[in-house]
Order: structure tokens, then C-alpha cells, then sequence
């Protein structure tokens, strides 16, 4: 098995890898260069994610500063996604991502752990296990999604939470481990944030 398999099979590998490193830096270099566009740079932004991103679709925003271990390479965008400030995507492997889904600043979506075992670590192994976020889901600022993590559709992830687990969808879920607060509700269906109605 080639280590490229290995990085997206949950396997242990090793990252430093001289070739691995080099096609890395390559990613990251682009990654650099739209970092420092200007903000009235959106249509160049827009070509330069089509070029760094696996898949990304129509009407995509992402505010930079964004950071990404392969500087989006791995990265699955559907339709009309938004990422405020600062989204970190350690996009080791493939991270998956539905149509209109909102990213609050400071959200960092993991796909790389290490072994818990410290002579492993002291080699610096690593594995990677890929992570999907369906469709119109909204992550608050701050939330952390941990490897290998499915979230559904219509989800929302209050902030500051810290995704352990896998999420069904058409809930609200909060918390460090975060869990499920409620569904979603005849409430919010009258109501858009605490007594204000639609």
C-alpha cells in the first residue's frame, strides 16, 4: 500500500515523507498566495479556490485568512458555502461538505489524530480519517469537528462545541463533548433568534 492509500485509508503512516512534503509545499504555497489577496480581489479568489479545492461549487465565499494542511487539495465543497475568518481545515484527507452550510470564524474541522500509544508518536506516526458535513448546517464560532466525524443536514453547532461524536440530523447540538440539545422545532419555524418572529 502507497502511502498516498494510507492517508486516506485510516492506516498509520509517516507524513514526513520527502515526496509527500514537497507536493505539501506546493499546496501550501497557493494557499499562501490566496491568503494575500486584497478584498476586492473576490473573482480572483473565486479561480483560485476552483484550482486548490478537489471539488467546490457555485457562489462558495471564504473569508481569509484560511488555513488548510494541504491547502484545500482534499476539501469537497458543495453549492454556497460561507466560512467567516480563520477556518482551519486539516485536510490530511477528505473532508465533505453539503450545499449552503455556514462556517462561523475560528472553526477548525480535523481529519488527522495519532496513535495514543507514546513510542508510535515518538516516531511520528500518523492516520487520518475523513470527516462529512451535509447539507445547510451552520457551525458556530469556534466549533471543532474531530476526525472521522459525519454530521447530517440542517444542523446546527452552537459555539465553542467540540464534535466527538457523530450527528443526526435536523438537531441543535452544543456543548464540550457536544451533544444534542433538540430538534429542530414548530418554534423555529415562528421564531429566528430567542422572541424575534420572522
Amino acid at each position: 500500500m502507497t502511502i498516498k492509500e494510507k492517508m486516506h485509508n485510516v492506516k498509520l503512516y509517516l507524513p514526513g515523507d520527502e515526496d509527500l512534503m514537497k507536493e505539501q509545499t506546493g499546496y501550501l504555497e497557493r494557499l499562501y498566495d490566496f491568503n494575500q489577496t486584497r478584498p476586492s480581489e473576490g473573482e480572483k479568489r473565486e479561480q483560485m479556490l476552483k484550482e486548490m479545492f478537489a471539488e467546490i461549487g457555485e457562489g462558495c465565499y471564504i473569508e481569509p485568512p484560511f488555513h488548510s494542511n494541504f491547502g484545500g487539495h482534499h476539501v469537497h465543497f458543495g453549492n454556497h458555502i460561507y466560512a467567516n475568518f480563520n477556518l482551519t481545515m486539516v485536510d490530511d484527507t477528505h473532508i465533505y461538505v453539503g450545499d449552503h452550510t455556514m462556517f462561523g470564524p475560528n472553526v477548525t474541522i480535523a481529519t488527522a489524530g495519532h496513535p495514543i500509544l507514546p513510542e508510535l508518536r515518538e516516531q511520528e506516526y500518523q492516520y487520518n480519517a475523513s470527516v462529512h458535513i451535509g447539507k445547510n448546517c451552520w457551525l458556530g464560532a469556534g466549533v471543532i469537528v474531530l476526525p472521522g466525524i459525519t454530521i447530517g443536514d440542517n444542523v446546527v453547532v452552537g459555539a465553542g462545541s467540540i464534535v466527538t461524536k457523530d450527528l443526526p440530523s435536523n438537531v441543535i447540538a452544543v456543548g464540550n463533548p457536544c451533544h444534542v440539545l433538540r430538534e429542530v422545532n414548530e418554534h423555529d419555524k415562528a421564531y429566528y433568534f430567542k422572541d424575534r418572529k420572522i
